[in-house]
């Protein structure tokens, strides 16, 4: 299955104390609201590594500032250069060894938790996911479309085989987990449990091309049954509707059909996001814009109205044939 929204199934769970209190003001790309094991570890990093700076920065601070009350230069003074030191070597050992050390914690801290995000146990009822990342769009296939029992207190993980169909491309979304690299002829993989349901945002976080910052990303986690629900209606044909067939034709006659799939008639493109059920999604041109039957027509027009530098060609055609093949597009739910 192919498409441009991805859903993963929730893990009912107690959410962090911090999440629970900011939640009415959160942006939905707020790194300090982590809602996902992955993006719980690196947040708990962050907070780490920033508490060991800002005693340092304290630690500096407040030598200087005694330095400068206790040595500054004094109008009672006789003028004479304070007694130097040279060579001292506990002063030299000092700052030395205690940065290297301070290194070597942040090192081991960092370390350990990548390896315990990338080396975490698969679990055999995980949720498959492959995702492409295309110029400048994301592409969703589910393997498997079988999704066993959540226990909640035995998450179903969703893990995603990462995957490029053209230039290096990076997935993010900072609630749910760190930024991963997509990389040309290299699988790469990542994984995400979210512990509760909502909409969550990201995009592409690696430049790759004119319309890298429209790269946009839409999670959304849901229920069991909302999900499953989600995958039935995923998995049927689009349906033909008589009063929309010459929209049909004139989409199947014309080069879009090399790009785009619909689901049980000859359109079998893969170059461009499926649209079988294109009318069941948000957004569309990755989240460029809100999928709305003018905007839909617009986007057919001339995409680069709405997404300068997109690889989708306008097609030309004639005001009658655009409202046709746009009236079918709209049957596609």
């Amino acid at each position: 299955m192919r498409g441009s929204r991805t859903i993963v199934t929730v893990c009912w769970s107690a959410v962090g104390a911090f999440a629970e209190t900011a939640r009415p003001f959160l942006s939905p790309t707020n790194i300090f609201a982590p809602v996902s094991t992955p993006a719980q570890s690196i947040f708990d990093l962050s907070v780490f590594v920033l508490e060991v700076t800002a005693l340092i920065f304290v630690l500096v601070f407040g030598l200087l500032v005694y330095a400068v009350v206790r040595f500054g230069k004094r109008r009672t003074g006789d003028g004479r250069e304070p007694a130097q030191v040279y060579g001292s070597s506990q002063l030299e050992l000092a700052w030395t060894v205690i940065p290297v050390l301070i290194v070597l914690i942040l090192f081991l801290a960092s370390a350990r938790v990548i390896a315990s995000i990338q080396n975490a146990a698969r679990p055999s009822n995980a949720v498959e996911v492959t995702v492409i990342g295309h110029q400048f769009w994301w592409e969703y296939r589910y393997p498997e479309l079988h999704i066993p029992v959540s226990d909640p207190a035995h998450p179903t993980p969703t893990y995603l085989t990462l995957l490029s169909a053209d230039t290096d491309h990076s997935f993010w979304v900072p609630r749910l987990a760190g930024k991963t690299d997509l990389i040309p002829n290299h699988p790469n993989s990542m994984w995400m449990d979210p512990h509760e349901t909502g909409l969550f945002l990201g995009q592409c976080a690696q430049y790759c091309g004119t319309q890298h910052a429209m790269m946009l990303l839409r999670v959304y986690v849901q229920t069991r049954d909302e999900f499953d629900s989600w995958i039935h209606q995923q998995r049927q044909r689009a349906q033909v509707v008589d009063t929309v067939s010459e929209g049909q034709k004139i989409f199947q006659r014309t080069a879009c059909i090399n790009c785009h799939a619909v689901g049980g008639t000859v359109a079998n493109g893969r170059f461009g996001p499926d649209l079988t059920h294109l009318m069941s999604r948000d957004t569309i041109a990755s989240g460029a814009a809100p999928n709305t039957p003018a905007n839909l027509r617009h986007w057919i027009q001339d995409p680069n109205a709405i997404k300068p530098g997109s690889k989708m060609p306008a097609m030309g055609l004639s005001d009658p044939e655009l409202n046709s093949v746009t009236a079918y597009l709209e049957t596609l739910r």
